[in-house]
């Protein structure tokens, strides 16, 4: 399904025996039409009639389950409060580990991004939630999206929309995380984040540059049945590049040459804003706070970028570098990655709600191919440039 970058799927709500309360939110839809948000009572026979005639539309084909809770009898009452909720498969504590190992590669090649969350943190005492998670792979010989989305969708994430960026040669998905029994940490031990996972369309590049990619695709074999575990481990499941390969693919593609040095580690972690306790909950205080400290934010289309129906707010630092030794033994600067941060703005039909029961099902969710592509800047030259002065 592709993205439109302006479009809201509003919500349904069905009052009846069993009160259902549903944003129903998809970013966006491939469908022109859209229901109008209401409120009225239905009993379940006149609401089954009315999907049945209504079942292609957006609202009822990607139903946000994420957000889906139940009010009801005692009786009625399923997963904590959720129906119809994809609940997590597998042992929870294994997952977490292996996003603790992504986080810990991430950390530790990115001094900014720790830097950050140990200032947000402090600065209000604060638990820091992710929004998301994100990852670039290479759309050829199997390297692609799902050879990183595997891991997630086996442990019930679920698959939402795509998004087309045709000046880049990128497409993405973004996945919606499963219920789970706890989400009072921190980090990635947290309320789990959404995951956004982008590739290369590689056949729209020019030979030469297909032909460097799938030198080091092919080199890698099986590799792309273990994106996770190169996360992990912060390693490459191809061999290092030349020096050379990496400068003819930075000239037609940043994101091509990231991904040749960087592989399946962590393109970015992205702080929930709204989810902080202290004054910076506030994407505009917590800019301020970022820049007062002297860290340089991505200027790409201004430090805020603002999805079209106002309620998606996101910025980002520049990359940091780390040094990389080529395969023909020159070392160089390479870009890393980089922190985000988002705020989500409560739906319109959900003003009125007191403050302690907004939740994040009350907020806008999904993502905006306009903010993203601003966002995707963070690691370009021109953008490391201006760390530089």
């Amino acid at each position: 399904m592709m993205i439109s970058s302006s479009s809201i799927t509003q919500p349904f709500l069905l009052q009846s025996s069993l009160i259902l309360s549903n944003p129903f939110h998809s970013s966006s839809s491939s469908s022109s039409s859209t229901l109008p948000f209401f409120h009225t009572q239905f009993n379940s026979r006149s609401f089954l009639s009315y999907k049945e005639k209504h079942d292609h539309h957006p609202l009822f084909l990607n139903s946000n389950q994420r957000c889906f809770s139940v009010k009801a009898s005692v009786s009625d009452s399923l997963q904590n409060g959720r129906a119809n909720s994809p609940s997590f498969k597998g042992s929870e504590s294994f997952f977490r580990n292996v996003l603790e190992g992504m986080e810990a590669v991430y950390l530790n090649r990115n001094p900014t991004a720790k830097a950050i969350l140990e200032l947000v943190g402090s600065a209000g005492n604060d638990q820091i939630c992710y929004d998301h998670l994100a990852f670039r792979t290479f759309g050829v010989d199997g390297h692609g999206i799902d050879s990183m989305a595997e891991i997630f969708q086996d442990f019930g994430y679920t698959k939402r929309d795509e998004l087309r960026f045709p000046a880049k040669k990128l497409k993405a998905y973004w996945f919606s995380p499963p219920v789970v029994s706890s989400e009072k940490g921190s980090g990635v031990n947290g309320p789990l984040p959404r995951v956004f996972i982008s590739e290369l369309l590689v056949d729209q590049m020019s030979s030469e540059a297909q032909d460097i990619i799938r030198k080091y695709t092919e080199m890698s074999g099986q590799g792309n049945k273990y994106g996770a575990l190169a996360s992990t481990l912060g390693l490459l499941t191809w061999e290092k590049p030349l020096h050379s390969e990496f400068q003819q693919l930075a000239r037609e593609s940043e994101y091509a040459a990231w991904t040749l040095v960087n592989g399946y580690a962590l393109n970015h972690v992205t702080i929930s804003t709204h989810q902080l306790k202290s004054n910076l909950r506030s994407i505009d205080s917590l800019n301020q706070f970022i820049e007062d400290n002297g860290f340089k934010l991505n200027s790409e289309g201004g430090v805020l970028k603002v999805s079209p129906d106002g309620f998606l707010l996101q910025s980002s630092t520049v990359a940091d570098s780390r040094p990389f030794k080529f395969a023909d033994g020159v070392t160089k600067s390479v870009p890393c990655s980089y922190i985000e941060f988002a705020e989500r703005l409560v739906l319109p039909q959900y003003k009125n709600l007191p403050e302690d029961q907004i939740k994040e099902c009350h907020r806008r969710d999904g993502f905006e191919v306009g903010n993203a592509d601003k966002i995707f800047e963070s690691t370009s030259q021109e953008q490391l440039s201006r760390k530089a002065t």
